[in-house]
C-alpha cells in the first residue's frame, strides 16, 4: 500500500496544477489518472480546438488578403492537415505536463480511482492490477462529461460530441449544431471556415446566451456575413440518426420543421464526472451533477476537497487551475483568498473573439444596479483599421463610485484584451486609475482606457 500526503484524482489543468502546488508546499503526492495527463482540455478541448481554430482564421484571413496588396488564391483547403496538427499539438504539450510531474516529484498512477474512504482510493491499474492508495488529503479533479436530453443523446457515430467531433479527418458536408455556446459556435466557425454547410440551433435568443446581448448580437452578424445559418429561440429540438444521414427537427414560432444534415453536434453543456467514484459510499454531497464546495473546495467529508468541472460552474480550464491552488494551500495550513466567480473571464475564440469579465447589462438591469455604459467600435480605432481587423467593439459598465462592474469585448485578440480589465477588476480599481494610465498608441489595447473615459462623457478619440 502506497502512503502519500496528497492523492490528486484526475490530471487535468486543475488536477495536475493542484498537484504541483501542493508539492511546492512540502508535501509527498501522487496523481491518479486513467486517460492521458492534461485531461479534456489539453487532449480533447482548449488546446487541439485553438488549433483548429487557427487554421479556420488563417483561411479568412487570406480571403481579405487582396486588401492588403497581396494576391494569392486559396486553391484548396484540407480539414484533414488541420485536425492531425492539433491533435500532434496535444501529444506534445502533454508530455510538457509529465515532464512537471517528474520537475516536482509527483508520482503518476495510471489506472482508474475509486474513492474507499475518506483517506484512501482504490485503484484499477492499466494492466487490471489492483492497488490500495492511502492520504491525508484528497483532491477530486475527475472533470464533466456530455450533458444529454431526451432526443438529445450522442451516439458517437453521426450524433456527436466536441470530443469526438475534434478526431473528424474527413469533414462532413453538412453539420446541424445544436447548442449554440462555446463549443458550438467555435466548430461552427472552423467548418465553415473550411467549406462545411452549418445550421445552428438553439433554444435562447442569442449565440453565446450567457454573454451581454451586444456581445451575442455582434457575434450573430458576422456569422450570418460568414453564410451560418442560425435557428434561435426555438421552442423544442430532437435529433435522430437515420443510418446515412441526421434529421434534426425543431419547433420555431409553434411550426415543426425537418432538417437533414449529414451529421450532427450535440453541445448543450455538461455535467459533472461524479458516477462510480465512490462518492455515495463516503456520503460527499452533490447538487445537480455536481460536487458541492465550500470557498476552499472542501466536500462535507473531512479530507475531501473537490475542484473544477466537477465542482460546478464555471466550467474553464483556467477557473479549474486557480481552484487547485487554492484547495492545495487550504490543505496545507494556508489561508488562500476565496475565488470571486465574478472575476474569472470568459473567451471565445472564433472570429470575432469575445470575452467577458463581471456583469451582463442584464444581469444589472435584473439586480436594479447603477450603472453607466461605454461603448466603442474598433472601426474608430487606428489599429483595427489598419490592421484590416475592424469587427467588433470595447464595451463597459461602470458603477456609481468608478468601480468596473463588466466589461465585454469583440474583435481580434479580445481574449488577449481582457486580461487588463480582469485584473482591474481584481485590485478593485476605479476609473481615475485607467485615466491615469498611459496606453501606447497606435495600439487595440488603447481602446481599453478609452471605453472607460467614454462611459464617463470624456472620450478623446470618438
Amino acid at each position: 500500500m502506497k502512503k502519500f500526503d496528497v492523492v490528486v484524482l484526475g490530471a487535468g489543468p486543475g488536477g495536475y496544477v493542484a498537484a504541483i502546488r501542493a508539492s511546492q508546499l512540502g508535501k509527498k503526492v501522487a496523481i491518479i489518472e486513467m486517460d492521458k495527463l492534461g485531461g479534456v482540455c489539453l487532449n480533447r478541448g482548449c488546446i487541439p480546438t485553438k488549433a483548429l481554430l487557427k487554421s479556420a482564421h488563417s483561411v479568412h484571413e487570406v480571403s481579405s488578403f487582396k486588401d492588403l496588396g497581396i494576391n494569392v488564391d486559396v486553391k484548396s483547403l484540407d480539414g484533414g492537415q488541420a485536425v492531425r496538427r492539433a491533435t500532434s499539438i496535444s501529444k506534445r504539450i502533454s508530455k510538457g505536463v509529465s515532464f512537471l510531474m517528474k520537475k516536482n516529484k509527483i508520482e503518476v498512477i495510471e489506472g482508474k480511482g475509486t474513492l474507499a474512504t475518506p483517506q484512501s482510493i482504490d485503484v484499477v491499474l492499466k494492466d487490471g492490477k489492483k492497488e490500495k492508495v492511502e492520504a491525508k488529503d484528497i483532491i477530486i479533479a475527475s472533470g464533466a462529461g456530455y450533458r444529454t436530453f431526451p432526443g438529445l443523446e450522442h451516439d458517437n457515430k453521426r450524433l456527436i460530441g466536441a470530443w469526438e467531433a475534434l478526431a473528424i479527418e474527413k469533414l462532413p458536408k453538412s453539420v446541424g449544431i445544436i447548442g449554440a455556446g462555446a463549443i458550438g459556435v467555435e466548430f461552427a466557425y472552423f467548418w465553415n471556415a473550411f467549406g462545411v454547410d452549418v445550421h445552428i440551433f438553439e433554444m435562447m435568443p442569442n449565440l453565446l446566451p450567457i454573454e451581454d446581448t451586444d456581445s451575442s448580437v455582434e457575434l450573430e452578424k458576422a456569422y450570418k456575413k460568414y453564410g451560418i445559418k442560425m435557428s434561435m429561440g426555438v421552442e423544442k429540438v430532437q435529433a435522430k440518426n437515420n443510418g446515412p444521414d441526421v434529421t434534426i427537427t425543431c419547433v420555431e414560432k409553434g411550426k415543426e420543421t425537418k432538417y437533414q444534415f449529414e451529421m450532427g453536434l450535440i453541445a448543450v453543456g455538461m455535467t459533472g464526472n461524479i458516477d462510480n467514484i465512490g462518492l455515495e459510499k463516503l456520503g460527499v454531497q452533490t447538487d445537480r451533477g455536481f460536487i458541492k464546495v465550500n470557498e476552499s473546495f472542501q466536500t462535507n467529508i473531512p479530507h475531501v476537497y473537490a475542484i473544477g468541472d466537477v465542482a460546478g460552474p464555471p466550467l474553464l480550464a483556467h477557473a479549474a487551475s486557480h481552484e487547485g491552488v487554492i484547495a492545495a494551500e487550504h490543505l496545507s495550513g494556508l489561508k488562500p483568498h476565496p475565488l470571486d466567480k465574478m472575476n474569472i473571464p470568459g473567451c471565445t475564440y472564433c472570429q470575432p473573439q469575445v470575452a467577458s469579465v463581471g456583469y451582463t447589462e442584464r444581469a444589472l438591469k435584473e439586480k436594479g444596479i447603477k450603472y453607466s455604459v461605454g461603448k466603442l467600435p474598433f472601426m474608430a480605432n487606428g489599429k483595427a483599421v489598419a490592421s484590416n481587423e475592424k469587427e467588433g467593439f470595447v464595451k463597459v459598465l461602470m458603477g456609481e463610485h468608478g468601480e468596473m462592474l463588466g466589461a465585454h469585448i469583440v474583435g481580434t485578440n479580445a481574449t488577449e484584451l481582457i486580461h487588463e480589465y480582469t485584473l482591474f477588476r481584481a485590485m478593485e480599481g476605479i476609473d481615475e486609475e485607467i485615466f491615469a494610465t498611459v496606453h501606447p498608441h497606435p495600439t487595440l489595447g488603447e481602446w481599453l482606457g478609452e471605453t472607460v473615459m467614454a462611459a464617463k462623457g470624456r472620450s478623446l478619440n470618438f
